[in-house]
Formats: structure tokens, C-alpha cells, sequence
């Protein structure tokens, strides 16, 4: 079956991939380049241990979540060198890690709550 190509106007087969249909090549970021590194994914396991795979902000609160996401307090689009360091990530169940993105949660709220989980 033949059909008009909106990328060059002629009719080609259906089955045909037009040479002028642009590629769609999403690039990986370093942050997402970053979260797909081993050293992350040991580091996250590392927070969830020593949070006790809790989430630290419904905690306190009395609620146990326990469907837990490792967030990074200062982004890590903001401050690359951040990406490992303690002090800046916390254990939060998804509700909290979307309002912490959002900035609903202040960041000085948690890392009050990340600098008193690594004192112990």
C-alpha cells in the first residue's frame, strides 16, 4: 500500500522508512549517565541501609512508607560533585520525593534530616 510521505511529499510504501525522517536520538545526560553507574546503585542501597528503609520526612509524622527512592537534596544537575556525598541524599517514599522535587519540602528541612541520620 502506498502512502504520502509528510517528510519528503512523494508516496512511498507503507513499509518503507523515509531517508529524510529525522533521527530521534534522545542524548543521555551526565546526571542520568550518573544514576546508571554502579557506584550509584551501591550508594543508594548505602542510604536505604543506614535510613532503615524508612521514609525520613513521613517518619517523624508517625507513617511508615516503605516503597523508598533515594533523592538528592541539591540536584544533580545542579552540583555534580554532590552525587555521593551523604549529607545530601535522603530516603523518601515516592509522595515525598515528587513534593521535594517540587520544592513543597524545603531543603534545609532535609539536610537537617540527612546531617542527623549520619551522626547516628
Amino acid at each position: 500500500m502506498m502512502r504520502s510521505c509528510k517528510y519528503c511529499g512523494r508516496y512511498h510504501d507503507t513499509s518503507f522508512v523515509c531517508p529524510r525522517k529525522p533521527s530521534r536520538v534522545k542524548e543521555m545526560t551526565d546526571a542520568a549517565r550518573f544514576r546508571g553507574r554502579s557506584v550509584w546503585r551501591n550508594k543508594s542501597i548505602e542510604i536505604r541501609t543506614r535510613d532503615k528503609g524508612l521514609c525520613q520526612h513521613c517518619k517523624p509524622m508517625g507513617k511508615y512508607a516503605f516503597n523508598i527512592e533515594v533523592h538528592h537534596i541539591v540536584k544533580l544537575e545542579d552540583d555534580m560533585r554532590l552525587g555521593l556525598v551523604n549529607t545530601n541524599l535522603i530516603s523518601l517514599c515516592k509522595a515525598c520525593h515528587v513534593m521535594a522535587d517540587s520544592g513543597q519540602i524545603e531543603v534545609k528541612v532535609l539536610q537537617d534530616i540527612a546531617a542527623q541520620q549520619e551522626k547516628g
